[in-house]
């Protein structure tokens, strides 16, 4: 039985990757809506059509259960697909909450009030969209108070890592971290915001000092999904088989995701 895993493009296969290490007997149908991408410098309205199609497409699959694997889109388009517009047999996850999880360390369903955690001045690298939401502030005041969260949004980036040129990420990279020290000298913790970050890890890293935690996405959604699914076995869908699905030109994103993941990756037309 199979799971969706959505991105607007290749960032996601991070996840995807790190979730199918960790619950190989599941398969997974990924969808990358390639012919939009990047969502980050989209309005909301824009992002919350195209996520809510491309979820669709993975119901359609057989995929009772979609992992946004995309922070833009979980920023700008989850909550408001929770409220009024996913049905009560499908469900839709999206990926700050782990991320939240760990950082305040305390679990979701915990709805004791705000308290005070140990970290007190964050930094948030994420897309241009994803900032400008403010939902990780807005996910994190429900958990923890006192924590200052300084965001930069990192324009280029995802652009640079979908075209190959590494090079460009690390020195774009380099560049956005030195912004965000202007603004906030000495973070504690830096949140990579956007599934594409994690191939940029150790550049982050590098730039930000060893003294930096740096918190990266896929193993903490992985183990999330996980424990989610010990407790819905129902979830997992009716779809039977793995597969990667796109909008764009599945030879170029065929080529473009290979290389992203060192391994074999064959795309099919959504």
């Amino acid at each position: 039985m199979a799971v969706g895993v959505f991105d607007s493009g290749l960032g996601g296969l991070t996840v995807l990757d790190a979730v199918a290490k960790r619950l190989p007997e599941v398969d997974f149908v990924y969808y990358a809506d390639s012919a939009h991408a990047p969502y980050g410098v989209r309005d909301s309205d824009d992002i919350y059509d195209l996520t809510t199609n491309a979820v669709q497409a993975l119901w359609d699959e057989g995929c009772d259960l979609v992992i946004l694997a995309c922070n833009t889109a979980s920023a700008a388009a989850l909550r408001r697909m929770q409220e009024s517009w996913i049905p009560k047999d499908k469900r839709v996850l999206g990926v700050f909450v782990p991320l939240i999880e760990a950082l305040t360390e305390r679990d979701w369903g915990d709805n004791s009030p705000p308290r005070e955690v140990a970290v007190k001045h964050v930094a948030l690298f994420a897309t241009p969209a994803t900032v400008s939401s403010r939902a990780f502030q807005r996910e994190l005041a429900f958990r923890a108070i006192g924590v200052d969260v300084e965001a930069q949004a990192c324009g280029g980036v995802v652009d640079a890592i979908e075209e190959g040129d590494m090079i460009l990420a690390e020195a774009l990279v380099r560049s956005h971290v030195d912004a965000l020290k202007r603004k906030m000298p000495k973070p504690e913790a830096a949140i990579l915001g956007c599934t594409h970050y994690p191939l940029m890890e150790d550049a982050f890293q590098s730039a930000l000092g060893d003294d930096v935690q740096v918190y990266s996405q896929a193993n903490l959604v992985a183990e999330s999904l996980a424990f989610y699914l010990d407790r819905h076995p129902e979830m997992r869908g009716t779809g039977t088989a793995s597969k990667f699905l796109t909008t764009g030109d599945p030879d170029r994103v065929s080529n473009s995701a290979t290389q992203f993941l060192r391994r074999k990756i064959t795309f099919e037309a959504a």
